[in-house]
């Protein structure tokens, strides 16, 4: 299955809803991205920091659509704006309820978990209970 790392706090906003824009300064060759495992770990990772094996599967998406990123998206970003980015629309957000080990890396990278293997509840059904 197809991975996104995302730093700690991001994983949480994104596997609430909250977070609905991911903001990068590329985009993957091939969209769209159906059922992309959000990874989340605990360090920025670099060019000479590459991989992070304790990161955890929290959330899976879909990216339909990667575009400049405006001003006025800061909030469905959690962030601060910053001309020259980015946003990838992030929708049919799904929460892992018990999140699994998989590794953090950097760009679109395939990790060996399958989306049969994990539990998710629908983030806009969650918040509407």
């Amino acid at each position: 299955m197809k991975a996104l790392s995302v730093v700690e706090q991001a994983g949480k906003l994104i596997s609430s809803g909250e977070k609905t824009l991911e903001i990068r300064k590329w985009k993957p060759n091939e969209l769209p991205l159906k059922d992309l495992a959000i990874v989340q770990n605990k360090k920025r990772l670099t060019k000479a920091d590459p991989v992070d094996p304790e990161g955890r599967v929290v959330a899976i998406v879909d990216v339909n659509h990667i575009r400049p990123w405006t001003f006025k998206e800061a909030e469905a970003a959690c962030s601060e704006w910053e001309k020259g980015w980015l946003a990838w629309e992030l929708k049919n957000i799904r929460k892992v309820i018990i999140p699994i080990k998989a590794p953090a890396k950097r760009k679109i990278y395939n990790i060996e978990n399958n989306i049969e293997d994990l539990q998710t509840e629908d983030v806009k059904k969650s918040k509407d209970m």
